[in-house]
This record gives structure tokens, sequence and C-alpha cells, in this order.
């Protein structure tokens, strides 16, 4: 009797549960270096795709044990004090995205200038860091450049971390050019979400690795969503079929780690950002997701803490 589409999908499901468990127990192996007892390990949740309330939000983060989370700088004092307050009763940390979107660079600069004055300035709650949508790819180098040396600055005066993630359609869209800033300006500090630069190249960079590790010195943050050469995001690190791009962004994120030891930087933040559709992929006409972000994203932070700590 042909399934009709809830139980094909039902069915579907629990076959794929079946044919995890192999594949999740081998992705939580440790690293090829030892990690020292004292290396702090940050997790951070992310709001994308949360359809709750900011308390919600921060109430199920901290119960599935995540130590922070990673949001929008809040447009409005009510939008920052509902943040704060949740924040301070669920005992989590923060880290703020800022950026801009106006097509004008004049007017880009000045709305991102004025969201980092505003994060640098609130005595509130003193963030883990800013993580940086910076600029256009589209802007001239001399144009994003300025968004970097605004960030140089306002990072030594406030003391507070301050990134650039390298994100498709920002300043450090691709890796050729992530490398030309980083020879040019030796205070560029890197937000690594590499999903994108995938992406971008069609390919897990196995052609740049030159590139790749020159960038991957100057990372302070990591976005831990695994990419493929025909996207940002797989469907589900779970699955089998993804089983070389998980183990190739582990890899990377190994030498990030391994570098901070070597540095004597005991210590490292990482967002779990999977995300809703349409970076979740979802079915055609219902739009339903293929999978569960949440549960993904739940099962990102288990295996970092797996692997980096000795827990």
């Amino acid at each position: 009797m042909p399934l009709n589409r809830r139980k094909f999908i039902s069915t579907t499901a629990a076959m794929g549960g079946a044919m995890i468990a192999p594949f999740s127990s081998q992705n939580s192996n440790k690293p090829p270096f030892t990690v020292p007892g004292d290396f702090t390990l940050t997790l951070m949740a992310t709001n994308w795709g949360f359809p709750g309330t900011v308390d919600e939000f921060c109430a199920k983060a901290k119960k599935e044990g995540y130590d922070g989370i990673e949001m929008w700088w809040p447009g409005s004092k009510e939008q920052q004090d509902m943040l704060f307050n949740a924040i301070r009763k669920h005992n989590l940390e923060i880290g703020f995205l800022c950026g801009a979107g106006d097509s004008d660079f004049q007017n880009h600069l000045r709305q991102f200038r004025s969201q980092i004055d505003a994060v640098t300035s609130q005595q509130i709650q003193r963030p883990l860091y800013i993580n940086c949508h910076s600029g256009r790819d589209y802007f001239s180098f001399d144009q994003n450049r300025q968004f970097i040396s605004y960030t140089i600055e306002a990072s030594k005066k406030s003391g507070i971390p301050i990134s650039h993630e390298t994100h498709r359609s920002r300043i450090l869209f691709a890796a050729p050019i992530a490398r030309h800033f980083a020879e040019t300006m030796p205070g560029l500090r890197v937000t690594l979400d590499i999903s994108h630069w995938c992406n971008v190249h069609e390919s897990l960079l196995h052609d740049q690795e030159a590139t790749v590790n020159m960038i991957l010195e100057r990372v302070d943050h990591i976005h831990a969503r695994i990419g493929h050469p025909e996207g940002p995001q797989v469907n589900d690190p779970r699955a089998p079929e993804w089983d070389a791009a998980v183990k190739r962004h582990i890899e990377w994120w190994d030498k990030v780690v391994a570098i901070k030891i070597k540095q004597g930087i005991k210590k490292l933040s990482f967002l779990t950002e999977f995300g809703p559709p349409d970076y979740l992929p979802a079915l055609p006409y219902t739009r339903q997701p293929v999978a569960n972000q949440w549960e993904i994203n739940v099962y990102m932070m288990n295996l970092l803490r797996k692997r980096y700590t000795n827990q």
C-alpha cells in the first residue's frame, strides 16, 4: 500500500536515526594532541530560528548545557533590557553580532561604528567578544579596511575581542581576499565560519591549504557549521554521506585549538550555528525542514565539548 506523505516522513526519519548512530560516535573522538586540563571551551547558542521569547531561548540554552548565547546587538532600550535580564537570570555569557546592511558605503560605515560603539560603551554586562558582519564584498579594499581599522582601535580601547567573520557577501567572503587583508593588516582578528568558503570556492579547500592555515592563525572565535562544495550547510551532520565534510571541518577546528594551546591562550569560544530554512533544506510545498535545527546544534555542542575537554 502506498505511503502517505506524513507516514513517509516519519518512516524515513526513523530509518535515518538508525543509520546515524555509528557515525555520530566516530566524530566525537579526541584530537591528535592533548588538550590541557585548564583549557576553557565556551560553547554558545544561536537564537537564529528560535520561535520563542529571549527568556525562553536563554532558559532552553542553559538547560541544554550551553555556556552562553550569541545575538545581534538589540536596537532598542526595551530589547536590551529584556536580553540583559534574561542572561543574568540564567547565568549565561553573551557574545554580540554587529553589522550593517546599507549599500551606501558611508551610511554602512556609520551604522557599523554606531553598533560597535554601543556594545563597547555599555556597562551592563561585558561581552565575551564581538563578531562582525562587516562591510560588503562589493566595497573597495580601501573602503573595507576602514571597518577593520575601526575595530582594531575599539578592541584596544575596550579590551573586548573583536573579530570579522568569514561570511559570504562580507569583507572576508573568499579565502584569497581574506589573505590579502591578513597580509596588509596585522591587527585583523577572525571569526572562522569556513562553511562559507567551502560554498564560495566549491570545494573543501584542499587547493588553498597555505591560505587557510594563515587565516587559522588569526582566529579568536568559531562558528561551528558544516558546509560543503554546493552550500554553506549540510542538511544533517550526523548523516553518513557528509562524513568527509564533517571530518574536514573538524581538522580545521583542531588546528585552531592546537594554535591556541601552543600560544598559551588556553581558551576558545564556539557558536553552534546550524540555521533554519532556507539554510536548512525543506520539503517542497510544505516547507517542512528535513531535520531538527535545535537538535543538530545540541549535537554539535556535545561533539565539541567531548572533543576539546577532558570530560
